[in-house]
């Protein structure tokens, strides 16, 4: 959890389906039509049409931007779009042009291991990459330079308040998060927008005693996430609306927001320790 595995799993279902409903069961061996697929965007749909078919299609993710860009001392700002779409004409014009069954899968995972190994974004290793003698980067010591991007990328940043509820037993009350938006499909603490609707949505459960916890950070791509655990200790293992109770041999076992396992973790241990 944690990584967006369960957003690609349901990706994979997703384009299974469609693969059997719409292509016979048959995986579209082209570029143009696995990107027509759940999860498949164009780079993503050129690595699997190249690996595993031979097509002529060029890859352009993080690590084969950065390798290009330094080889062909491309210097065009890469947040423009049209500059992207410039470096994809030039990867496509790259491409090797014969026996491309063998050829294609050699010189896509050649150019994916320069960026991941040699081609790195910083401290690249240039005395030990084999295109250095043509590298333009290189040759003109722009390497750190490339590839340009002048737009950063800009986080909002949002507050949740979780709710972190035991029951007698040590157990603690978790709801399934819906299929869109954070955390989508997760199992999770219950989220509210504000520590007053938390309070509001426990009037007629007697929690006793709310601890607040330590503010916890968490960073996603396009947010940065401040989250503010209310603790809540329970006389009976009451129904808090949608949602179980789970002990920690269950919970452990979920899938879950890799915050929210962090902080059901600490807690375990300072039950553990007779700390609350």
């Amino acid at each position: 959890s944690g990584l967006g595995y369960y957003s690609r799993a349901r990706n994979l279902h997703r384009c299974a389906v469609q693969v059997v409903g719409s292509h016979g069961g048959r995986f579209p061996d082209t570029a143009a039509e696995l990107e027509t697929l759940p999860g498949i965007g164009r780079s993503t749909a050129a690595a699997i049409a190249a690996f595993c078919f031979g097509e002529r299609a060029a890859i352009l993710d993080g690590n084969v931007k950065r390798v290009l860009t330094r080889v062909l001392g491309f210097d065009a700002d890469l947040a423009q779009v049209s500059n992207e779409k410039a470096l994809w004409v030039r990867a496509e014009a790259l491409l090797p042009t014969r026996a491309l069954r063998t050829a294609m899968p050699r010189y896509t995972q050649g150019l994916m291991d320069l960026g991941a190994t040699l081609c790195r974004r910083r401290d690249p290793h240039c005395g030990e990459c084999p295109v250095a003698p043509i590298c333009a980067g290189a040759i003109d010591g722009r390497v750190n330079e490339l590839p340009v991007r002048t737009r950063t990328l800009k986080r909002k940043t949002e507050s949740h308040w979780l709710l972190l509820a035991h029951s007698p037993d040590g157990e603690v009350w978790l709801v399934k998060r819906p299929m869109r938006g954070i955390w989508a499909g997760l199992y999770c603490l219950p989220v509210f927008p504000d520590r007053d609707e938390l309070v509001s949505a426990l009037a007629s459960t007697e929690p006793g005693e709310l601890r607040d916890g330590a503010v916890v950070s968490h960073s996603l791509t396009h947010r940065e996430l401040l989250l503010h655990p209310v603790e809540a200790h329970f006389s009976s293992s009451v129904a808090l609306g949608e949602g179980a109770w789970f002990g920690s041999s269950q919970w452990t076992q979920l899938g879950l927001p890799a915050p929210v396992r962090r902080l059901l973790s600490a807690a375990d241990v300072n039950r553990s320790r007779g700390d609350v």
